[in-house]
Parts: structure tokens; sequence; C-alpha cells
């Protein structure tokens, strides 16, 4: 007999000694994200004070507090009080997203790796650039660096194996492609994913009043350009490539 019971969701736990962690579930669905990226809009609007920030994650949030201001049970009891309000799976998603459309390079020197990632799922180059570029995807979370989306849900097709090998450094403005998502790297880094396309921006800009320049719930799609068209954008456009974004009305 499996002694083992599974938690029931959502769970509110403590995260050491100045955190608190809500989960909506084990792992990332539409639902789970929905409900973590709803709810952390929420606690950020709740008068408490002692709440230093909130992060939202692909199924859970994560809430820093002051033990000096606001004590564990008090926290954990506001949560609980909020997670009542509502469903949280089924809540809306929060006002002030944005649409992206990236100019984007597939394949070429640029992103080397297009091909290996189509020939993983099945596709010739060209349906690859199509399935890629069609795909509107949301901005999950942002983590691992500075500013750096996870983008999803791409189709099952792209749901791929780890690299065998590590590629030693993918750009800035990377777009890589992992576990039917994408990853657009904000910084040169390693990566065990496939360097699919390339974008020209530049996700997070210390200086700025807003560093991280996508937020979480925004959505995004790669739009296949040329390499010179692609090059040309990055000149005319340092900052952005060329990107164009719009409000997503409420």
């Amino acid at each position: 007999m499996n002694s083992q019971v599974a938690p029931a969701y959502p769970l509110v736990r403590r995260a050491g000694q100045n955190g608190m962690l809500v989960s909506f579930d084990s792992s990332l669905s539409e639902a789970s994200n929905r409900a973590a990226l709803a709810f952390g809009s929420a606690v950020e609007a709740l008068p408490l004070k002692g709440v230093v920030e909130t992060m939202a994650s692909l199924a859970s949030v994560f809430v820093r507090f002051d033990p000096a201001d606001l004590r564990h049970e008090a926290l954990e009891a506001a949560l609980q009080t909020l997670l009542t309000t509502q469903n949280w799976l089924q809540a809306p998603l929060p006002p002030g997203r944005r649409f992206w459309r990236v100019p984007t390079v597939y394949g070429t020197d640029l992103a080397p790796q297009l091909g290996e990632a189509a020939d993983a799922a099945g596709l010739s180059e060209t349906q690859a650039i199509e399935s890629l570029g069609a795909a509107r995807v949301r901005v999950l979370t942002i983590g691992f660096a500075p500013g750096q989306p996870y983008l999803g849900s791409l189709g099952p097709e792209w749901n791929l194996p780890r690299q065998t090998e590590l590629t030693p450094m993918v750009p800035s403005g990377a777009l890589v492609q992992a576990i039917s998502q994408f990853v657009l790297f904000s910084n040169p880094a390693p990566t065990g994913w496939r360097h699919v396309g390339q974008t020209g921006l530049t996700l997070f800009q210390p200086g700025a009043a807003q560093p991280f320049v996508l937020r979480p719930g925004d959505e995004m799609q790669f739009e296949p350009v040329s390499k010179p068209d692609f090059l040309k954008h990055c000149k005319d456009d340092p900052l952005l490539g060329g990107a164009i974004v719009a409000e997503i009305a409420a």
C-alpha cells in the first residue's frame, strides 16, 4: 500500500525565514500558469505591510517578506483568505499585458541549430520556420538570468529532449527551443537547448526605469525575416531590433 498522499492544490508552504510559496500544481499547464500570474498580481495589490516582492514562476508564486514587519502566520492567513476569493485556475490574465512582434532570423550562421531542431521535430527547415514563426506564445515566467523569459507553449512536435552536448555559448537575443517552449536569452550564456533563431531584443537594460523589458503574461510572436533585413533592424533600432509592441485589450 502506498503511504504517499498527493498534496492538495493550491498549496501554501513556508520557504525559509522570509518567504512563502503558493503552488497551483506540481507542473506547468495553461491553468496553473494563468493562476500563478493572476494570484501574483493580486498579492501585489494587497494592502499588506511587510511584503517585499512577489515572483510568479510556471505554476507557483513566491512571496518574500520582512519578518520584522510581518509574521509567517499573518502572511499565510492573508494568502489563504485570498485563495478563497475565486477559482484562480480560471482567473483572467492580469491587465497591462502587451503583444510583441519580433523580427527574427531563423537558421543561417546566426542561429545554427535550426536544422538539428527541425530534424528532431520531424519537419523540414521551411516547415520549422513556418511553425515557429506562426506561434503566438506567452511569457510564462522570467528567471535564470535577469529579464529572461520562458515562453510557451509550442505544439507537441516541439517537445524535444535536451541535447547530449552543451552549446558553449549563445548570444544575447538568442531564441532557443526547449521542451515545447522558447527561451529568449537576455545575456550570453551556455545552454543545453537548440539555438533556432536570433533576435535583436535587449531584454535587460540596467540603467532604465524598468530594467526588465518584458512582463509575465506578455505575448510574443517571432516573425521570420531575412538576415539582411534582420541586420538592418538591429542597426536602426539597437535596443529592440525592430520589435513592435501593442497593448492587449483587457
